[in-house]
């Protein structure tokens, strides 16, 4: 069984994931830690729990989401995976992050390019990747066919949608990458989003006003 643990860190309260079962492997997803309480947060949960980070995740690389992929590959010596159609926004990010407000550290360069159809194995368990642009042009999920769930970034929240308003984004792309992907998952399928609190598939088909136009 995967254990799905999460942490709200930066001024965009990105949810920054850490997955873990028995074997105590885990993998980080979207490392979102910019300060050194945050890092310290994210560092002491891994040593109190015991757990050996494996992989380093990106579901894409808008600014909110790699803040602590510099910090996560160095502390602990892992490659950082994500699809190779995100390698634009993921090296823009030094140059546009004082406009947030972020002084960036220059992320590491991927290890692995995932795709449509790739498995991620850590520990006993496995996460298939599905491809989902609109939100930004290399965007990824992770789905736990076992466990039940997806770590979906910001493609999908809570009774909305990610914007499309950023370098790489497309309203149409992102509508049809819902409707294709995840909407074709099993309604009970839980959904742990970038953003805010999780949902699941079912009530996202039901309830979701930018589904149901």
């Amino acid at each position: 069984m995967i254990n799905v643990h999460y942490f709200a860190f930066n001024g965009f309260q990105e949810n920054t994931y850490i997955l873990f079962d028995d074997t105590k492997e885990c993998v980080i997803i979207d490392p979102g830690c910019y300060s050194n309480e945050e890092q310290q947060v994210l560092t002491n949960y891994i040593s109190e729990n015991g757990l050996t980070p494996i992989k380093l995740l990106n579901t894409h690389c808008h600014i909110d989401h790699i803040l602590g992929n510099n910090f996560v590959a160095t502390k602990y010596n892992v490659g950082l995976e994500m699809h190779e159609k995100d390698l634009p926004t993921l090296h823009a990010t030094p140059e546009y992050g004082h406009t947030f407000g972020f002084n960036v550290d220059k992320s590491p360069e991927p290890t692995t390019l995932l795709d449509e159809g790739d498995i991620v194995k850590f520990g006993n368990s496995e996460l298939s990747v599905l491809f989902t642009p609109g939100h930004s042009a290399g965007h990824i999920v992770f789905v736990s066919h076992q466990d039940k769930f997806v770590v979906n970034g910001d493609v999908l929240f809570y009774g909305s949608i990610g914007r499309t308003d950023l370098p790489g984004g497309d309203h149409a792309t992102l509508i049809e990458s819902i409707n294709t992907k995840l909407m074709t998952l099993p309604l009970d399928y839980k959904v742990y989003t970038g953003h805010g609190q999780s949902t699941t598939i079912g009530f996202e088909k039901i309830n979701n006003p930018f589904l149901n136009q």
